[in-house]
């Protein structure tokens, strides 16, 4: 699509996420809660809606409601009740979904982006609530028949419900991995969509811009990455704006995303809220949730991804992409929390952390939290470094290797290798003496004035040294010698 086309058009996306949560049990019954078990395994009486059962609510799912309201800077309902939502799917045994419709447990709140110029924007969110999962139709695995597993039925789900105020695909992406970065660093919900643990559905319009009111939604689903969110929102909106050109009328319907081909695809007209035939669950009590329990579990929030990154630029002094990239991953600010814990050289351990260990990883294809050693040893290493005793060379391409191996610290491993710096002048003067010595042609030329030589020279006495000289002691005794020559 041209582009002088397209900028005519203002995108307007909406984002709905539903979050499974880490609660051992479902929502509302002692059915395991965990994911590949057998088929139609983690389940009873109640998962399946059998006449005569009651649910039970998990108290958990209560709680972490609230944690991620805190997190958003959501207001927390005081009271609250559940609704059935009436549908009739196959993987919904009770032919209804318990839900939560007037009174959600979380309203208002945001979801702080970066936008594509790299600028910050606050997504507001319209409401947070509770619901159970349905379960699974499985359409691949046999040829004739349609396949349900109802292990994921009962499910404690939350619904994350975001204000239409994304502008553009990649706004979407983004707000999508803070929303995934946010509920794992909350030990909510481990995030992964190709699990089907975190799945979004986005309601797409297209406007002209400068007009107020927002044109036809349609609702997008099927999507298991957030690249393939992505992708879809894409595909809508180029498909939206041509049918608006060829005068052709929208209409608001559910599509689902071919991942394989890249397009949406007509699914069913969208449903009303009276089609869902709302009415109050009789068989759970009100929900009252006291000043005093949200005050217990705001005391226990961790620390959080965007109050880290404030932390790791304004006051220990990284750049915003070494910030960006530590807080991007839980387990990475932790090992870097704890890094800081024994070494005040904030920007050594954000160089350690983003270079050697994480190049470490990389090659044993493991994550953060296998990473054998623990953040003291990683913080004498580099206070040996500071130390002057060794250099960074050195620290990483000898001693790094060692730590895995051995259960010496930096320092007596350094030691056992031969490989502490020396700033003795007198053993430095000797090292200078043989540079001097193999580079006859290169002194004269530093003496005719060809000064920037001094790193070729620095470069040659710790190859003579074998790393052993301190530079700092060396440098300064290294430009004397040279120009008494």
């Amino acid at each position: 699509m041209e582009d002088s086309l397209r900028a005519r058009y203002e995108v307007v996306i909406g984002l709905e996420v539903h979050a499974q949560l880490l609660t051992e049990t479902k929502a509302y019954s002692a059915d395991l809660n965990a994911y590949g078990s057998a088929p139609n395994t983690n389940i009873s009486a109640i998962t399946l809606g059998h006449p005569g059962t009651l649910p039970v609510m998990n108290r958990k799912t209560i709680d972490f409601a609230i944690r991620l309201g805190l997190a958003c800077g959501c207001q927390i309902a005081p009271n609250q009740h559940f609704a059935r939502k009436n549908y009739f799917y196959p993987d919904l045994p009770k032919g209804y979904q318990i839900t939560q419709d007037t009174t959600p447990i979380c309203t208002g709140g945001q979801i702080l982006i970066r936008t594509e110029d790299g600028q910050h924007k606050l997504i507001g969110l319209t409401r947070i609530h509770m619901e159970e999962d349905a379960g699974k139709s499985i359409h691949d695995v046999d040829v004739f028949d349609t396949l349900v597993d109802l292990n994921r039925a009962g499910t404690p789900l939350l619904e994350i419900v975001s204000e239409p105020d994304l502008r553009s695909s990649t706004e979407a992406y983004n707000y999508l991995t803070e929303v995934r970065k946010l509920l794992r660093y909350l030990d909510i919900c481990d995030g992964n969509m190709e699990e089907g643990s975190m799945r979004c559905d986005a309601n797409v319009s297209v406007r002209l811009v400068g007009a107020k009111d927002f044109g036809t939604k349609v609702e997008v689903k099927n999507m298991n990455s957030i690249r393939n969110v992505q992708r879809a929102i894409e595909f809508e909106v180029n498909r939206q704006i041509e049918a608006l050109e060829n005068g052709q009328t929208l209409v608001q319907e559910t599509r689902g995303f071919d991942a394989l081909k890249g397009i949406t695809i007509s699914m069913r007209t969208k449903e009303a809220a009276n089609d869902y035939r709302y009415f109050p669950e009789p068989d759970l009590p009100p929900i009252h949730v006291s000043t005093e329990h949200i005050a217990h579990i705001a005391a226990k929030m961790p620390a959080l991804p965007n109050a880290l990154f404030e932390r790791y630029t304004k006051t220990y002094g990284l750049s915003e992409y070494d910030a960006y990239n530590i807080t991007d991953q839980k387990g990475l600010a932790l090992y870097y929390e704890g890094l800081i814990s024994h070494t005040k050289n904030y920007k050594a351990a954000a160089n350690w952390l983003m270079g050697e260990i994480k190049s470490y990883l990389n090659e044993q294809g493991i994550d953060i939290t296998a990473f054998p050693l623990a953040p003291g040893r990683i913080a004498a290493l580099i206070d040996l470094i500071d130390a002057g005793k060794i250099s960074n060379s050195i620290a990483a391409q000898r001693v790094f290797p060692e730590l895995f191996k051995s259960e010496q610290s930096p320092l007596e491993i350094a030691e056992s290798l031969n490989l502490l710096q020396s700033s003795d002048s007198n053993v430095i003067e000797g090292f200078i003496a043989e540079v001097i010595r193999r580079n006859p042609n290169e002194v004269e030329r530093y003496k005719n004035g060809e000064k920037q030589l001094i790193g070729f020279f620095m470069g040659q006495l710790m190859k003579v040294s074998g790393g052993k000289a301190d530079p700092k002691a060396s440098n300064a005794l290294l430009r004397q010698k040279l120009e008494a020559q």
